[in-house]
């Protein structure tokens, strides 16, 4: 049996230093250590963006505030942009004036857990926990009726949030998270990607072994690459967020195997050694520091940015709240070369503030509209940033 020794301070919910900032500790023995650390929040002034640290000729505006828990955004042809908010509300916003701001907003859909978006032939595609839906869209931006298409996706335990997205072939990929930091699984369908049509029909798992994976996109290649969370509670630096290359049928190793084959002790496979499912499971391709919470991940196909961001991806990572030292809070671009990831760098950076104690915003969605700007969602003060290039 294993000793198993938890530090009381993290039930306790210490709070320390004048700036109401919250840290706690947890330690297993030989299996986990950890710290909470969250900053404390306060709120986006002009002063504070203003501040924000991107390459030069990029500038950043509020596109919309006052949204709330803003999440995941999707953008039809004709220019409205749709957006969940926590719990239950999906928001249509355009910009009729063409001034860079959202100058008319309207509740479109309410539906609990109400999260990832999709859009495809004048069709709005909604997750929520268990089910996905789809609706026509209106001339005037509503939805129509909607119509389940999925039922029955397993329920969600830690990680509820389920984003879907059209693939090349015309499918309907839908990321499962697991039900836990590190366990095996009851349903099979946990920790991965489900594949359906259109209709909904079809059902498969494409992919497995991946304890949560909110934002992918395919490059131009037609390659699917996606952003993992790291299991929790092995220090402050493990596990790493993953960027890995899907493909089908492929295990990439949650619960047991992480990063480039390190064993998770804290969860033996079954009827195998660690080293043999090692041997069966796919790496991943890239790594990333550790607890930065990865959650929307869009390849570049604009005009508008230098041409150095063609065939890039944009990553949100909504930062922190297990390490020490902050992580993520940030947007990162991560660069291409030859078809292959070749190296990452900030690109929009500075949300935590005085020396790692506060914080101004949580990336959350991305979504490239039409000129070639991106808008990203912050769900901690409730606003949406556009992102545009002037040289």
């Amino acid at each position: 049996m294993k000793k198993i020794i938890i530090c009381l301070s993290l039930f306790a919910g210490w709070l320390t230093s004048a700036q109401s900032v919250e840290t706690k500790k947890a330690v297993i023995t030989d299996t986990i250590s950890g710290h909470i650390y969250k900053p404390q929040q306060v709120d986006a002034t002009d002063e504070l963006i203003n501040q924000l640290k991107m390459p030069s000729g990029f500038k950043i505006s509020k596109f919309a505030e006052n949204l709330g828990e803003a999440r995941m955004m999707a953008a039809s042809d004709d220019g409205a942009i749709y957006l969940t908010v926590r719990p239950d509300k999906v928001l249509m916003l355009q910009d009729t004036n063409n001034d860079g701001k959202a100058d008319k907003q309207q509740t479109v859909i309410t539906k609990e857990g109400a999260h990832g978006l999709a859009i495809k032939n004048d069709t709005l595609y909604l997750i929520t926990v268990n089910d996905v839906f789809k609706g026509a869209i209106n001339d005037d931006g509503t939805i129509g009726e909607l119509e389940q298409i999925v039922k029955d996706l397993p329920d969600g335990g830690q990680h509820p949030n389920r984003t879907l997205a059209f693939g090349p072939d015309g499918m309907l990929y839908i990321s499962v998270g697991s039900t836990c930091n590190a366990c095996k699984e009851t349903r099979d369908e946990n920790a991965t990607f489900v594949r359906v049509t259109p209709d909904g029909t079809n059902r498969t798992i494409y992919a497995k072994g991946l304890r949560n994976t909110i934002g992918y996109d395919w490059n131009e290649n037609g390659e699917l690459y996606a952003m993992d969370h790291g299991i929790d509670w092995l220090g402050d630096d493990e596990q790493k967020e993953e960027l890995n290359l899907i493909a089908e049928g492929n295990d990439y190793g949650w619960p047991y195997i992480y990063a480039d084959g390190k064993y998770n002790k804290g969860d033996e496979p079954p009827k195998m050694t660690w080293a043999e499912y090692a041997e069966k499971t796919t790496k991943p391709v890239m790594l990333f520091e550790a607890h930065s919470a990865p959650m929307n991940m869009k390849f570049y196909k604009g005009d508008m940015f230098p041409d150095e961001f063609k065939g890039s991806a944009l990553i949100t990572f909504h930062g922190s709240w297990n390490r020490a030292e902050p992580s993520g809070y940030n947007i990162m671009k991560l660069n291409f070369e030859n078809g292959k990831p070749s190296g990452s760098e900030d690109f929009i950076s500075g949300f935590v503030t005085d020396d790692g104690t506060k914080k101004f915003g949580r990336p959350v969605g991305l979504i490239e509209l039409q000129d070639g700007s991106i808008l990203f969602s912050d769900d901690m003060n409730g606003i949406i940033y556009r992102v545009s290039y002037n040289e």
